[in-house]
């Protein structure tokens, strides 16, 4: 169902997220992210050049490799478009993420280790839909990991109870006989 009709408005701002989900021959996983931020119209930025309409003020990628526990094996960051020059300095502490597991506390953690000064809010705020997607590639039906989804009572459709549950765990009952 779309959105209802808005009034008349101009647009300004335009965030882009996308994620990928890749299963390695060697049995890993990378889960991919970019986020690219334009404005419909001429930016000023303070010691760098001005942006045109539409070109890019934060074009940052991110790859986590991790294992069928979530546990991240690597990550690297690369910012191709910044309001600095700095910021393209911030990128390696993503090395920071390994040997956590997505999971319980993740975020919080997250920030922990690269928030403020330590990291780049953009790169952060990158790895709440990279961690989902993570979810949905190791543990989807083509998965090589399909179990019951890890995080039951996580949400409504996840209650321990709820018909989703119920066959999920039929499912498995079934694949493992």
């Amino acid at each position: 169902m779309p959105l209802p009709t808005a009034v008349a408005r101009s647009q300004l701002h335009t965030r882009r997220v996308e994620c990928r989900g890749y299963h390695r021959d060697d049995g890993l996983w990378d889960i991919e992210g970019w986020i690219v931020d334009t404005k419909t119209y001429d930016t000023a930025r303070l010691w760098r050049s001005p942006l045109g309409a539409g070109e890019a003020i934060h074009d940052m990628s991110l790859r986590l490799t991790v294992d069928v526990r979530l546990v991240i094996q690597d990550a690297v960051a690369v910012t191709d478009a910044s309001p600095f020059a700095i910021c393209v300095d911030a990128a390696p502490n993503m090395t920071r993420l390994k040997g956590l597991r997505i999971g319980p506390g993740w975020m919080r953690t997250v920030k922990e280790r690269l928030g403020g000064r330590h990291g780049c809010t953009h790169i952060v705020e990158l790895l709440g839909p990279v961690a989902t997607t993570a979810y949905q590639t190791i543990f989807s039906d083509r998965g090589p990991a399909k179990r019951v989804h890890p995080r039951v009572n996580s949400c409504y459709a996840y209650a321990e109870d709820s018909p989703i549950i119920a066959r999920l765990r039929e499912e498995k009952a079934a694949a493992d006989d």
